[in-house]
């Protein structure tokens, strides 16, 4: 069955915050000029914010720019900010208050706002459509288009109706290639076509590898008396100090009396016995947590790995076709905890970029150098430049003597110092064969405060078409049990936070490694931790995945 096609002046591959505001952005640069201009986006999840999962409190910083009336066009922007509260955590029942004099400024957070990304997106899309762009969720682009000179020129979507033995179902519909002049990719952190473009055109020739974490969060319910709208507790420390892991976690108080509740473990963690949804749940049981989580009730979970190498493991962002925008290159800000308005930004200096070519008459397929002169020339790059030492800071020293660095040069300095530190291994290579490491015993859930994973999975609203092909590739389907069983004790089974990965006890003795893709929240810190990068997370069929309210 022949694929058909579309063909569009610009092709916008996901509906976050960086690839809704370049549609944006187009179309409000086309409006200007009194151009025609046709912009797509397409988004795997079933609808936009579907899939969108992050803490957040937003810097609207980008958002100012993109839409400076935003309050009349009514996004949803409700809870300022009017307290941080930061915590180091010493143990279970011990915490000290950091004092406000003491804490980097980029962890105060005046002028800032507690929001649901997801919901934002959605807002964003409605401003994109009204401005004309056409926008199709549960649609994945599966693969990228190149023409005969090796540019890029467009996607092609997933088949939808193919059954888990690869063969054609009556339901059978062959994916539609989307063809563009130019083609941005914002899938989020590890996009798997952003994977294949970095690795294609060597975009991260020179650069420290990208580094990761992994956040998992939960929406609560609490008793009104416990609320506090606008309040944000950050805190470091425990749990994760216990196996020498780094991270750290947020409470924030949004309206209607919730709250959302969140850890992020730095996936450069050396113990593979370490579970960071354990570890998240071990957190929920500390005074500072439990005080407002005690008598509520949990209505929603996430998990999302985070990009945070920042400066100095940004690619290159351009390449014969098309950009490389937001999470999918790892434009967060790790010091501020924020990579929303700095993803908006890259997403609308892309738009500029692309109209300036479409304007001279580009039928594209060239590489936008102009992207890379007026990134050079914005905010956003001054602002990752300046914060280049935290994440490697942080890694090199761990969180007190890191901190320490950050706030010298935040706070004392107002500016990095003369040199720049760097992070040369990557996460996967971290972990530590699981002899050399304490093994941890992680309580039981007690249903109350702290859960298990399947429970948590289905508040997720996590779903897929149960017979397809499996969307986690092994490039070696015995390496699990051969290779990484007995030296890490295969540490897939405890780094997902979903229960995808488990090893099962055959009736003969021996074992087998078993993926429940069914469960996957699209989170890829398998593809991202694997310690022999065996596994690869592609798209499964469109809509498939969590389904986030309010996250």
């Amino acid at each position: 069955m022949e694929r058909e096609s579309m063909e569009f002046d610009v092709l916008v591959v996901g509906g976050g915050p960086a690839g809704l505001s370049a549609a944006c952005r187009l179309l409000q640069l086309a409006q200007d000029a009194g151009q025609e201009l046709s912009v797509c986006v397409v988004e795997k999840g079933s609808e936009v914010g579907a899939h969108i999962l992050a803490g957040t409190v937003f810097e609207p910083t980008a958002l100012n720019e993109l839409f400076p009336n935003w309050k009349e066009l009514g996004a949803p922007l409700n809870t300022p900010v009017l307290r941080d509260d930061i915590f180091l955590l010493r143990s279970q029942d011990n915490a000290i208050k950091i004092p406000n004099a003491f804490v980097p400024k980029n962890m105060h957070n005046e002028g800032n706002y507690i929001i649901s990304l997801g919901n934002l997106c959605r807002w964003l899309a409605e401003q994109a459509e009204g401005l004309g762009a056409e926008i199709y969720p549960g649609f994945a682009a599966a693969e990228v288009l190149y023409d005969d000179k090796g540019a890029v020129r467009g996607v092609v979507t997933g088949d939808m109706g193919v059954g888990h033995d690869g063969q054609q179902k009556d339901s059978y519909t062959p994916g539609m290639e989307l063809r563009a002049k130019y083609t941005l990719f914002c899938e989020g952190c590890r996009g798997h076509l952003g994977k294949q473009l970095i690795s294609n055109f060597k975009l991260d020739a020179g650069k420290d590898p990208q580094h990761y974490g992994i956040g998992i969060k939960e929406l609560w319910d609490i008793d009104p008396a416990k609320h506090q709208e606008g309040l944000v507790v950050h805190t470091t420390g425990w749990p994760l100090t216990e196996s020498k892991s780094t991270g750290g976690s947020f409470l924030y108080h949004i309206e209607n009396n919730q709250v959302y509740v969140g850890l992020i473990t730095d996936l450069g963690y050396s113990n593979p016995h370490v579970s960071p949804f354990e570890e998240f749940q071990r957190l929920k049981l500390q005074p500072e947590m439990r005080k407002y989580l005690e008598g509520g009730k949990r209505v929603a979970y996430g998990a999302r790995a985070i990009s945070k190498g920042g400066f100095n493991s940004l690619p290159k962002m351009t390449f014969p076709g098309g950009l490389l925008l937001g999470c999918d290159a790892g434009t967060l800000n790790f010091s501020k905890i924020k990579g929303s308005h700095t993803a908006m930004k890259s997403g609308m200096l892309g738009a500029e970029a692309v109209f300036e070519a479409l304007v001279k008459g580009s039928e594209g397929g060239e590489e936008l150098s102009g992207f890379t002169r007026k990134f050079q020339d914005s905010w956003l790059y001054k602002e990752l430049y300046d914060e280049r030492n935290f994440g490697p800071g942080m890694h090199k020293f761990g969180n007190f003597i890191g901190g320490a660095l950050a706030f010298f040069e935040q706070n004392i300095l107002r500016r990095s110092l003369p040199l720049t530190l760097h992070d040369p291994i990557p996460d996967y290579a971290m972990l530590k064969p699981a002899s050399e490491c304490a093994k941890i015993n992680y309580p039981k859930p007690d249903n109350s405060l702290t859960f298990d994973r399947l429970t948590s999975v289905f508040l997720s609203n996590t779903n897929h078409e149960e017979d397809q092909p499996c969307h986690l590739k092994l490039k070696d389907a015995d390496l699990p049990i051969r290779d990484n069983l007995p030296k890490y004790d295969e540490p897939a089974q405890r780094y997902c936070p979903a229960g995808v990965y488990e090893v099962i006890a055959n009736d003969d003795g021996s074992k087998r490694f078993q993926i429940n893709a069914q469960n996957c929240v699209h989170c890829k810190t398998c593809d991202i931790k694997d310690p022999a990068q065996n596994i690869t997370w592609v798209t499964p069929e469109g809509s498939g995945g969590p389904n986030y309210p309010n996250m």
